[in-house]
């Protein structure tokens, strides 16, 4: 049984943020739940270091999961090395020699030191599922939000004590996994790339269980915020129509 009501608590997000995606659930199962299908697409041939997977990366799936509920298996994730770390389904060490993790630190898009400390889940999922927060058949592990500039703002204003991260993006999920974090992340361009987001977009990482205190913190934030607005635009009336 359900810990919330899910649809209710999407509902609320939607309302609380003006979200323009919709919140996505990611839960790490030890396996795929009865009646949810997985995700089909053919993969590519393997590369000559053996990658391949569903889609380019792990990132690609946040936004497939707008659409619909999915499971994913490890090897669907194969594609992307860093994503593999991250989301616990490989080792540093099985994918160091990669042609992907190569090519990011002979550009200097990240360092072999940096990758040393790239956060990861730590316990192997058979199965990750993805799907519209309001339709998950399960509690989540983590809530994924996709955002602008202001919503990003309020959001802060409610959860002043997120943390702020670059790439890779997708370890976000992982630090609201393990460390039980809020995690905002100004995203990076490997997953720009793959998955089309907008250059406007960042994206914001909950853990499951504390959607509801974000919630309750954001409805507060934004009442404070409408308060602030409404003195903004009267005081602003001094000045009439002139534009500097």
């Amino acid at each position: 049984m359900l810990q919330h009501d899910y649809g209710r608590l999407q509902a609320e997000l939607a309302d609380a943020l003006g979200l323009f995606a919709p919140p996505i659930a990611i839960s790490f199962v030890d396996r795929g739940p009865d009646g949810v299908e997985r995700y089909a697409a053919s993969a590519p041939e393997p590369t000559p270091d053996g990658r391949t997977g569903a889609v380019p990366a792990g990132c690609v799936f946040w936004i497939k999961a707008a659409e619909r509920t999915f499971a994913t298996l490890p090897g669907d994730h194969g594609n992307c090395s860093v994503g593999c770390v991250t989301h616990g389904l490989k080792s540093l060490e099985e994918v160091a020699h990669n042609a992907d993790v190569a090519a990011l630190c002979e550009s200097g898009w990240v360092t072999p030191e940096a990758m040393q400390g790239i956060t990861a889940v730590a316990e192997k999922p058979g199965a990750i599922v993805y799907g519209p927060l309001g339709d998950t058949p399960l509690d989540p592990s983590v809530v994924l939000l996709r955002l602008n500039g202001k919503q990003q703002m309020l959001l802060h204003d409610a959860w002043p004590e997120m943390r702020l991260e670059g790439k890779p993006q997708c370890h976000i999920i992982a630090i609201a996994k393990e460390q039980g974090e809020v995690a905002l992340s100004v995203g990076c361009m490997l997953s720009r790339v793959r998955t089309g987001m907008s250059n406007n977009e960042i994206t914001c990482a909950i853990p499951g269980h504390l959607v509801p205190q974000v919630i309750e913190r954001l409805h507060a934030a934004r009442a404070a915020d409408m308060a602030v607005a409404a003195y903004a635009a009267d005081d602003a009336r001094r000045f009439g129509n002139a534009v500097s």
